[in-house]
This record gives C-alpha cells, sequence and structure tokens, in this order.
C-alpha cells in the first residue's frame, strides 16, 4: 500500500485511488464493515464497480502489528477477513467481526480496527473517560456488569460498555443496515434517539434534577465515545454527533 497525505492505493481496492476526504454524513467502511463518520479514505471513480468505497481511516493505513496494554503477552496482526472459519466476536465491543479485524493467534483475541485505536482517555473539556479493559461499577446503560470494555469516569460515577453505547448507535442509525437502496442510505442523517429514558430506566433511585444532571453527564460521554468508536475522537465530531441527538 502507498500512502500519500491526502491520496492511497489499497489492496482490496486496487484499481482506482482512494482520496483522503471529511463526512458528516455517517457510513458503513468497507473494510470492517462498522459505521464511521469524520476522515475516510473514499472511491468516487465514476466508472468504478462499487456504488462507492470507503474506508475508516484506521483501516485504510492500518499497521500491520500492534500490541495492547490490556493483553501484554498478545501480538495482534491484522488480517483483511476473520481468520479461520468459526464466528469472530470482537472483545472489545462484543460485535462480529465481519471484515478487517486485529487478530492474536496465541490468545485468539480479535478487535476491530477502531476498536483496537480507542484513544486510553476522552476529555470533553470537564470530565476525563478513561478506557477500562472491565467494568469498575454497573454500566450506566444496562446496570450490568458483562464482559466487553468500557470507559468510566475518574470518580467512578458511571461507566458505559462499548457494546450499549453501539447499540445506541445502531438502534439510531439502524437505515445503515437495511437492504435498500445504498445511495438512499448515505443520503440519510438518522438521530441518536432521546438518551434519557433509555439511561433514566436503571436509575430508579435516583430523582429530578440528580437524574437529570447524571444523565446529562452520560449523555456527554456518549457523544464523546461515540465520536471514538466511529474512528474520529475529536471535539469536531463530538459536535456532529451531539447535533444528531433528539432534544
Amino acid at each position: 500500500m502507498k500512502i500519500s497525505e491526502k491520496e492511497i492505493s489499497h489492496p482490496i481496492h486496487p484499481h482506482h485511488k482512494l482520496k483522503l476526504e471529511y463526512t458528516e454524513i455517517p457510513f458503513t467502511c468497507d473494510g470492517c464493515k462498522e459505521a464511521g463518520i469524520g476522515l475516510k479514505y473514499s472511491c468516487h471513480q465514476e466508472y468504478c464497480d462499487s456504488d462507492q468505497f470507503d474506508l475508516h481511516k484506521v483501516c485504510a493505513v492500518a499497521t500491520p502489528i500492534i500490541n495492547i496494554s490490556f493483553y501484554r503477552k498478545c501480538i495482534f496482526e491484522f488480517h483483511h477477513h476473520p481468520p479461520g472459519e468459526e464466528k469472530r466476536i470482537c472483545d472489545a465491543c462484543r460485535n462480529e467481526v465481519l471484515g478487517f479485524v486485529y487478530h492474536c493467534k496465541r490468545c485468539g483475541f480479535d478487535l476491530h480496527p477502531c476498536c483496537a485505536n480507542l484513544p486510553q482517555v476522552l476529555d470533553d473539556g470537564e470530565h476525563n473517560l478513561y478506557l477500562c479493559h472491565k467494568l469498575a461499577g454497573a454500566c450506566h446503560r444496562c446496570g450490568g456488569k458483562g464482559p466487553g470494555w468500557s470507559y468510566r469516569s475518574r470518580c467512578e460515577t458511571y461507566n458505559l460498555h462499548l457494546s450499549c453505547v453501539k447499540e445506541l448507535l445502531v438502534e439510531s442509525w439502524e437505515a445503515m443496515y437495511l437492504k435498500v437502496d445504498k445511495n438512499k442510505v448515505r443520503e440519510i442523517q438518522t438521530r441518536i434517539p432521546s438518551l434519557e429514558a433509555a439511561l433514566a430506566k436503571n436509575h430508579g433511585g435516583i430523582r429530578g434534577g440528580k437524574i437529570r444532571r447524571c444523565c446529562k453527564m452520560a449523555g456527554g460521554a456518549i457523544r464523546l465515545i461515540v465520536s471514538a468508536i466511529l474512528g474520529d475522537p475529536t471535539s469536531i465530531i463530538a459536535a456532529v454527533v451531539e447535533g444528531f441527538i433528539s432534544k
């Protein structure tokens, strides 16, 4: 793969070069098959076999071998397809692996490229969120302590599974996965549903102003985590995601 600042050639799309661009419209990455927003590499050739070809930036210029602090004995190698014949699950977000993946042959762990590149710390200007291998407390959305990575606040007031944040994302952007005209899907800017109802149901003992403040903090956390999951953990994208949220 040849890389320049704004243009690359990629082995899974060899006939045309891919150009780096910025989008505020959600897309599905043709590499990892996960949702994306922000910076991506795309093909817009008029006579391309694909209607449109998009790759997350981290998928397009993936490092061949990486190490993850949570798995000190593991060496993760990049694959264009899930290795083996059995179903593979991302150990970070618990979603099925359908395309590009980082895989540890020794231990059998798998990570989506965007999950493997999640920032250790997300800063919204007021609170820091820390990436954790395991939950320190009950998840703010599901109320459980199941497997998978999470982000937590320093004070441990709230913890959020990556899988739960992805569920919110899929619920709101389900049109991305419907079997309808691809061009029509790409024109849809859907909305993340109101977070207060989804989050409040797990806080039966909290009322009034306290639950509003609690859900407001969690809503801010979700905006940051969603932007990171989608491959572009920047304040600009967090603001775009915030614009999708129903009031």
